[in-house]
């Protein structure tokens, strides 16, 4: 945290200095303990982190954008360079909206790597100005899948293993 505070205030001094802002964006539905270990091993590459909520209207979504937005703003309350934003239309042109000229995105397996490079070579084709990151999750994270925690609250299962403790508290 002592370097982002060093380089945000050099950032303000040298005003030429560009801050390095980044998207982390999915849809979250909901949240998990994969999501939050990404993010938080993102953190010090970073000046600024914006969580973008796609919202994706063919889509129906278990949990409200309201909903997973609250439940962000509480997961990384902690977190001052963090802050979640919801975005409709392309990854790329919500990049452009907030200025943010990194992705990051994480990876729990190789099929995830295979759709993930696909999608980072497509965004780099839209926008050449935009690298991704990709982060593998930590070993015991990789399970976790939103699709495989929905299906066990549609069927009133513990998923407390699998989401941050402010949503194992909401949920439950």
């Amino acid at each position: 945290m002592h370097a982002n505070f060093v380089r945000l205030a050099f950032c303000i001094l040298v005003p030429n200095l560009p801050m390095k802002r980044a998207v982390f964006p999915g849809s979250f539905d909901p949240l998990t303990k994969g999501h939050e270990n990404i993010l938080r091993r993102a953190l010090p590459l970073f000046d600024e982190v914006i969580i973008g909520v796609g919202v994706n209207s063919s889509k129906q979504s278990m949990f409200s954008l309201e909903q997973r937005l609250a439940w962000l703003e509480a997961v990384f309350v902690d977190v001052p360079q963090v802050r979640a934003e919801a975005y409709e239309g392309l990854t790329a042109d919500f990049c452009d909206r907030v200025g943010a000229t990194w992705l990051i995105r994480g990876v729990r397996n190789g099929g995830d790597f295979e759709y993930e490079r696909t999608i980072a070579q497509m965004t780099r084709q839209l926008r050449p100005s935009i690298e991704t990151v990709i982060l593998f999750t930590d070993p015991e994270h990789a399970p976790i899948h939103s699709t495989v925690v929905r299906e066990i609250l549609r069927n009133n299962g513990d998923v407390s293993a699998f989401v941050p403790e402010a949503i194992a508290k909401s949920i439950g």
